[in-house]
């Protein structure tokens, strides 16, 4: 049984922020540390310098020749069976580094070329130059590392959707990046028949069918040196009848037969390939997301079924939380990955105001991205405020979006309500605001939810890039 299945969120993969796992058994998907250093939003960035600072603590304590302490911080590894990630059968087991097999895991680091020339840099690379070190266990370490990022963003998912939580559960061990150690704690967990379940954000999980070490030999290495064979005209260099030369693959592998301890090795002496993958795959991994949003379900079903709900909800405070948590599903479903992490009612000034609703701006291009970068408008977050009125907005509502703008957490926001009487006023209050430098609101009704959705195109975004880049410039410019 899915998570949506299990609380009655009636909602897809598509309009959901974390990985709708199968409580049953494990999802064939792997928590991606590569995936995760890719991501622009606080808490990706978070989540990635509290890996880093683990790792660089045994690197550290191995080069000080503290094989013993460096050896404690593999103690805590255990095998998660919270996420329901990775290729256990059944009931979900975990394949990571637990007391069985950490003690294997951890001399194969020590033996590891990369390390004792100081290849290895970043967590990810161990399962290119570790042996017997795969993306399984590369999953798992990641999760235990992790633990209270994804308490916290499990803490968050459940608060949007309406799920209710266990008060004084036992954590388990989570690396502290500030205290540099291991700790553990109670707090408000997702327990699901008797078991503690963990949520994962699906841009971090992917099938890990890129960053892997074979991906890196055959593509780049194995490449690499063809050219290299030809340049030097060497004993491996063929020739056609056309008269082109030409270097197997084949012919390569024979001399240099693939192992870790051979890609450690040629990358110490040829670094500007590893540097290559690295950034081939980030491009690709941007352009391709590996857990589309779609995944499992057909987009054109999900766009009426979403229509049909919108028109089925009554304006007014009845309808009020049926309309926020809709809108909450449309926008997932229309902008991820460049929205991501929601939020429902962050508190700000102490508490004494709450925003309706957040996303992370995670964009590295189209409008979220340009608002930044063009328009010079920091904008970290975008603020939602839902408006389920039956009457037009006014000046208060304005005011009380541009009001929760600050430097910290940007300036841009979306004003969503039902409809309005007089459009050109709705515009002309929120064209008041820009001018007045008080940041930049774009109001939203429900014809303009109805168009997005008609016109989402799960693998081109132009329509609503372009849709929207209208409706700012209506207010920035004209």
């Amino acid at each position: 049984m899915k998570i949506s299945e299990a609380f009655n969120l009636n909602r897809t993969q598509s309009e959901l922020d974390f990985v709708d796992i199968d409580i049953s058994g494990d999802l064939p998907l792997f928590l991606d540390p590569f995936f995760l250093g890719l991501r622009k939003d606080k808490w990706s960035i978070e989540s990635t310098l509290i890996l880093r600072s683990f790792f660089q603590e045994v690197i550290n304590r191995i080069r000080d020749n503290q094989i013993d302490e460096a050896k404690l911080l593999f103690e805590h590894l255990e095998e998660p069976n919270t996420t329901c990630l990775g290729m256990s059968q059944g009931q979900p087991k975990g394949r990571g580094v637990g007391p069985s097999n950490a003690d294997d895991v951890f001399d194969n680091i020590i033996g590891s070329q990369a390390i004792q020339t100081g290849l290895l840099q970043d967590l990810e690379d161990t399962v290119l130059f570790v042996r017997n070190f795969g993306k399984d266990k590369l999953s798992d370490m990641t999760t235990n590392i992790i633990k209270k990022q994804l308490i916290i963003y499990t803490q968050t998912q459940c608060r949007l959707h309406g799920i209710i939580m266990r008060q004084d559960v036992p954590t388990g061990f989570y690396w502290s990046r500030q205290n540099m150690r291991w700790e553990q704690e109670l707090d408000e967990m997702l327990v699901v028949r008797g078991r503690v379940i963990l949520l994962v954000p699906k841009g971090i999980v992917s099938f890990s069918k890129k960053y892997t070490a074979e991906q890196y030999y055959n593509k780049f290495i194995l490449e690499f040196m063809q050219n290299e064979h030809l340049t030097m005209n060497s004993a491996l260099v063929q020739e056609r009848k056309n008269g082109v030369r030409f270097v197997t693959k084949k012919s390569i592998k024979e001399q240099n037969p693939f192992s870790k301890d051979f890609l450690a090795d040629f990358t110490r002496r040829h670094g500007t390939v590893l540097g290559n993958f690295k950034l081939s795959t980030k491009d690709e991994s941007l352009t391709n997301q590996e857990l589309p949003s779609s995944i499992g379900t057909d987009v054109n079903e999900i766009k009426n079924r979403l229509i049909n709900e919108l028109n089925s909800i009554e304006s007014g405070n009845n309808g009020a939380t049926k309309f926020h948590r809709l809108i909450t599903a449309v926008l997932e479903f229309l902008f991820y990955p460049k929205l991501l992490y929601p939020t429902l009612e962050r508190e700000i000034h102490d508490g004494r105001k709450r925003i309706d609703l957040t996303f992370d701006n995670a964009a590295e291009s189209g409008i979220f991205f340009r608002l930044g970068e063009n328009m010079h408008l920091h904008c970290p977050y975008i603020m939602i405020e839902c408006k389920n009125y039956t009457a037009d907005l006014s000046n208060p509502e304005f005011d009380q979006l541009s009001g929760r703008f600050s430097p910290g957490r940007g300036r841009v926001g979306f004003l969503i309500c039902r409809t309005v009487s007089n459009s050109e006023v709705f515009i002309d209050r929120a064209r008041d605001t820009y001018r007045d430098n008080r940041g930049l609101i774009v109001p939203l009704v429900d014809s303009d939810i109805i168009t997005m959705l008609n016109n989402y195109d799960n693998w081109n975004d132009n329509f609503i890039d372009s849709f929207l880049s209208d409706k700012i410039r209506q207010i920035a410019i004209n």
